[in-house]
């Protein structure tokens, strides 16, 4: 799940990434264009009260990502509440994210 946020002021928007907890037993980490699709960049958090794995970001209005989750170290996983797909060069889609 995606969850948009705009500031008051509306110079960022924070973005709520979060994915169902059996999606992975050890770990999830967002990845994409935004950060170099570097999974160390920005692990997930578990919920264990919601059962989700979540992580914030902020970024500018305006910003288009392409992202995918990255659960164990070994398994990629999209979003089912993207705003749209994209093909990538690996055979498969990254999510898209408008803000």
């Amino acid at each position: 799940m995606v969850d948009k946020k705009l500031s008051p002021k509306g110079k960022s928007v924070r973005v709520t990434f979060s994915i169902p907890q059996d999606v992975a037993r050890e770990s999830v980490s967002v990845v994409g264009n935004f950060n170099e699709w570097d999974a160390r960049q920005h692990e997930m958090k578990l919920d264990k009260k919601n059962g989700v794995w979540k992580k914030t970001v902020s970024f500018k209005p305006g910003t288009r990502l392409e992202f995918r989750y990255f659960a164990d170290g070994t398994q990629w996983v999209n979003d089912e509440d993207a705003d749209a797909y994209v093909p990538n060069d690996f055979m498969s889609s990254n999510c898209v994210v408008e803000l």
